[in-house]
């Protein structure tokens, strides 16, 4: 068994879509990145190649690349499943924090869990998702990006 973790942030801006979770949510602002920017599904993959040992998501997926821009999370997702079989790894569990303010995560988090589960081939109760607040404090209280945490267990 390998223990990974992860943590990713993006800045919020007009304009752009919102995507969490492997799926898009109503709300004023998205994300900016050259993905769809998904800090869920971004600091999963982290903590999913820390743990096989096998570097960090800009390693394998360039925002300097054409190939990756406006790339689809899900995607980088299903690679990195991929990348980690290389190894020999499969998941164990996911535990996963969502950071922000608006809009509410709690709502939306079955239909995450659902989604990253047909794109990882596993169990839904495999991932845990959890959200919470900085209670109006720091970038993200100021609503100016959204951050995610998470620790990956994988196994051989």
């Amino acid at each position: 068994m390998r223990i990974g973790f992860g943590y990713d942030v993006h800045q919020l801006v007009e304009g752009r879509e919102l995507w969490m979770g492997g799926i898009k949510l109503e709300h004023s602002m998205g994300l900016l990145g050259h993905s769809d920017a998904d800090v869920l599904i971004h600091a999963i993959c982290d903590a999913m190649l820390g743990a096989a040992n096998m570097r960090d998501i800009g390693y394998h997926f360039p925002d300097t690349s054409d190939e990756t821009l406006g790339m689809d999370s899900k995607v980088i997702l299903k690679k990195t499943v991929e990348l980690i079989a290389t190894k020999g790894y499969r998941l164990g569990n996911i535990d996963a924090t969502i950071c922000a303010e608006r809009p509410k995560m709690n709502p939306h988090i079955p239909q995450m869990q659902q989604t990253l589960a047909s794109v990882i081939g596993c169990d839904p109760d495999q991932i845990s998702i959890k959200a919470t607040t900085t209670e109006r404090l720091g970038f993200t209280g100021r609503q100016e990006g959204i951050s995610a945490y998470a620790v990956v267990l994988l196994e051989a």
